[in-house]
């Protein structure tokens, strides 16, 4: 699996550590930045994570900054994007399995490393149900972004 990872500056430690986790699972990872710790603007790098995802040049997308309020916000502005922003595992199952969310969000500021690692095996493990109830409103958030 191809996994789009970015960061801010408020999240580069917790990006980094992740990158590191994902690849000892040997996923292969696109660093879209940043690359230090100098403070940047989080739609720079979530956006271009994002654009991957959607593009489908990554099958999914993990973004971190200080909250992970702000660079989910920016992510869910591309269409096909269903970004989740995690505090646990419990929900990191039920986006999968009903939103089949494609990219999440974690707050470095907020989130640890063993918690956040938790949270990302179970994004990227945790298949879709694929049930029809989930399929039909998945479709209309889709019908509604290709609406405006």
């Amino acid at each position: 699996m191809t996994i789009a990872l970015a960061s801010d500056h408020g999240g580069f430690e917790l990006k980094e550590a992740i990158k590191a986790h994902l690849e000892a699972r040997g996923e292969t990872v696109r660093d879209f930045g940043t690359h230090e710790k100098t403070s940047c603007d989080y739609p720079d790098f979530g956006l271009a994570a994002a654009r991957a995802v959607a593009d489908h040049s990554c099958d999914r997308g993990i973004l971190v900054c200080t909250t992970g309020i702000g660079i989910s916000i920016a992510a869910n502005k591309i269409p096909g994007i269903r970004c989740a922003l995690l505090h646990e595992t419990t929900s990191a199952r039920l986006t999968r399995e009903h939103n089949d969310a494609n990219m999440i969000a974690l707050g470095g500021g907020f989130t640890g490393p063993l918690l956040a690692f938790e949270i990302v095996d179970v994004f990227l493990d945790t298949p879709f149900s694929g049930e029809e109830k989930h399929v039909r409103r998945i479709n209309k958030i889709t019908e509604a972004e290709q609406s405006k």
